[in-house]
């Protein structure tokens, strides 16, 4: 068995299923040979002579390295530490399913994933206090933008709320406070979370935790961390610290030089900007208000003022940015921000888009970064919540006619790390045995291989290789969704076999 770290320097009976295929006059396998971490040679099936370390796939197919465009790391590699709630389908349910749950070390029961947009009964303090008593006890919902907390929570956290929710920055401090773990721990459950991504073919990640990264990935990198590719990201309230510390997007941030392990597996992202909150807690800001609440259009929960400045700030420094924006509000008032100050980067979400608006992102050259997992696990959400909304919801097929560049990722931990999912969701637009939900906006495959890859399989590209059971190109959603994966390379390293 190829172990993990091994240099491999030829791919031998390829097939090349992904970008770079259209390079190749035939589907016949091919041999690709590598070099000092990226493809020197493609050729047909021992054309040229290999040396060094071979695998041979034996005619099965290739694509470039998965990257997944939206994470929450700390938060994604903890989860496995935490209660699962996803399951819960009443806020008693959930309350008495944190009841038995082990206390953390830090004394601190943490459960994570709930759903309550359609709950039969509302989430309060009374019905948790009941089930959890004196331990300090958080719930945190799936999409992070609100976390439910009993008495006890309340007071160790200095927090009040009369129903015991937090909800937008009030829920990110909380949740920033539960990620706060010592660094030899989250490093820890990095390095196996790592892993668990390499087996799915990911080679690549863009974080978006709320924590110093600039400090915290080349720390793992010295430790050995090299399972993907980073884009780390600031937040407006370390925005002072990055132009200080000169960070600038792109640029390599590593302080040892791993070159076994692939040098500049850590590089500066985005200035990231959460401007409204989520479908989940209503509060996604829209042109129509929620049903039954006619004051609530959501909100938006970066002034444009303020966001312009921003915008401004990071472009300066140069820093592209990475913009939240869920509903449609939200994501013209970004757009506008964008025209404004000639920003480079991203919108992410994009979840609820004015017809009007799709055209901007392509001629702003605004990359939409989209989570097609949500529309799927979604959809019972916006039947009831975004039924009276005229924009459109979960856009993919609209963008790409508009010319848009899609980007997709998991929001992990709010839905798996895996682009398998996104690629399924994307092309099939359901994961169970309904009919595909809105299917007018499915993309084709190699569309949805696009928008989760960085590189080709050329001369010349990073040797970041996946290696799948099964032709991604013919294959079924529910069979894309489950994708066999072979092999990993990172710059031609082993990052998972068998």
């Amino acid at each position: 068995m190829t172990e993990r770290g091994t240099a491999i320097s030829t791919v031998r009976a390829a097939r090349i299923a992904g970008p770079g295929r259209e390079f190749l006059v035939d589907d016949e396998p091919v041999d690709i040979h590598i070099a000092d971490g990226r493809i020197v040679d493609i050729a047909p099936t021992g054309a040229l002579r290999a040396g060094g370390t071979v695998i041979d796939v034996e005619g099965a197919w290739a694509l470039p390295g998965l990257w997944d465009n939206h994470v929450h790391t700390v938060q994604w590699a903890l989860a496995s530490e935490r209660a699962p709630l996803g399951h819960a389908r009443s806020a008693a349910e959930a309350a008495r399913a944190m009841r038995d749950v082990e206390p953390l070390a830090d004394g601190r029961r943490v459960g994570t994933g709930f759903r309550d947009a359609l709950w039969p009964d509302r989430p309060t303090q009374e019905v948790l206090d009941a089930e959890t008593g004196a331990v300090p006890t958080y719930l945190i919902n799936a999409d992070v933008h609100s976390v439910w907390l009993n008495s006890a929570a309340l007071a160790r956290e200095g927090f009040r709320s009369a129903d015991g929710i937090l909800r937008e920055t009030e829920a990110f401090e909380i949740s920033r406070r539960l990620n706060a773990v010592e660094a030899e721990h989250g490093d820890r459950a990095m390095e196996r979370a790592g892993r668990q991504a390499a087996a799915r073919g990911v080679t690549g990640l863009v974080d978006f935790d709320m924590a110093w990264g600039a400090e915290a990935w080349p720390r793992r990198v010295r430790n050995g961390f090299a399972s993907h590719r980073v884009e780390f990201a600031v937040y407006p309230f370390d925005l002072d610290r990055a132009i200080e510390a000169g960070l600038r997007t792109g640029d390599v941030r590593e302080d040892v030089d791993v070159p076994e392990r692939g040098r500049g597996l850590v590089h500066v992202g985005s200035l990231k900007m959460i401007t409204d909150g989520s479908l989940g807690t209503r509060t996604a800001a829209c042109s129509h208000p929620y049903p039954g609440d006619p004051d609530n259009f959501g909100m938006l929960t970066v002034p444009s003022e303020q966001l312009v400045s921003l915008l401004t700030r990071a472009t300066g420094a140069g820093l592209a940015v990475a913009v939240h924006a869920i509903g449609d509000r939200a994501i013209t008032n970004a757009l506008d921000a964008f025209t404004t100050t000639g920003a480079v980067g991203s919108i992410e979400h994009v979840q609820l888009v004015r017809h009007a608006d799709l055209a901007r992102f392509a001629r702003l050259g605004v990359i939409a970064s989209l989570q097609p997992q949500h529309a799927v696990d979604d959809r019972d959400l916006v039947e009831r919540h975004w039924a009276e909304q005229t924009a459109i919801g979960y856009p993919l097929a609209s963008l790409h006619a508009a010319g848009a560049e899609l980007r997709f990722g998991s929001d992990a931990p709010v839905a798996a790390l895996d682009p398998w999912h996104a690629i399924s969701a994307a092309v099939s637009r359901t994961d169970d045995d309904r009919a595909p939900w809105h299917p007018e906006e499915r993309l084709g495959v190699e569309q949805a291989i696009n928008a989760s890859v960085r590189t080709a399989l050329r001369p010349g590209e990073p040797a970041d290789i996946v290696v799948c059971g099964a032709d991604p190109l013919t294959a079924s959603g529910d069979t894309l969704r489950r994708m066999p994966i072979s092999a990993t390379l990172l710059a031609g390293n082993v990052t998972h076999f068998g």
